[in-house]
């Protein structure tokens, strides 16, 4: 897939470029981002330089993954990152983290949302994942906002600097936010009609 640029009422997603790699390289200096997501620890300039001039190329190109840069909409700082990454036939994965100066505006809830919408009505996306460790309470409370549905625990769900760790799970559905899905869905009966 060709890569695309997202836009909401205060940011722009567009996909990273080498341009980027020091704001990557600084912002993942933050040691909530190195304890809570799965970039290396301690993490390099040369890290930065391999995850925006070769990970985020190749996965647009394999059409499994898809990393975007979140900045203003009318241009300013690296606010976020956030991606999606194939899980399966029709479901993917979301993943973010945000700068530390840039936490707690609500940027994140609102990078996941556009990335949701344009995911069930461009990608035939059916299921949108989310996964954190137990303990991610920030990751958790943008997913919740963003409409995520914690579903339970996924014990050793998330290998993570080589240590399998109990995750939370949540998922989003096109109907959650009133959106068609491309396939249908007959969820479970409940104890009571069963």
């Amino acid at each position: 897939m060709e890569p695309i640029t997202l836009t909401t009422g205060r940011l722009r997603l567009r996909p990273f470029t080498p341009a980027d790699a020091g704001a990557v390289y600084e912002a993942c200096q933050n040691p909530a981002i190195q304890r809570w997501t799965q970039v290396p620890a301690p993490y390099t300039r040369e890290d930065a330089e391999l995850f925006v001039t070769r990970i985020v190329p190749d996965g647009w190109r394999a059409d499994s993954d898809y990393a975007f840069a979140v900045e203003p909409l009318d241009g300013g700082p690296l606010l976020a990152a956030i991606g999606l990454h194939a899980r399966g036939e029709g479901i993917r994965e979301v993943g973010f983290w945000a700068t530390e100066e840039h936490r707690g505006r609500g940027y994140v809830t609102e990078a996941v949302g556009a990335l949701a919408r344009w995911a069930f009505a461009s990608l035939g996306v059916h299921r949108l994942l989310w996964r954190a460790e137990v303990g991610n309470v920030p990751s958790r409370a943008v997913a919740e906002r963003a409409g995520f549905v914690v579903e339970g625990v996924e014990r050793a769900g998330l290998l993570n600097k080589g240590t399998a760790r109990d995750c939370w799970l949540g998922a989003l559905l096109p109907s959650d936010l009133d959106l068609p899905s491309p396939v249908p869905y007959l969820p479970a009966k409940s104890s009571a009609e069963a």
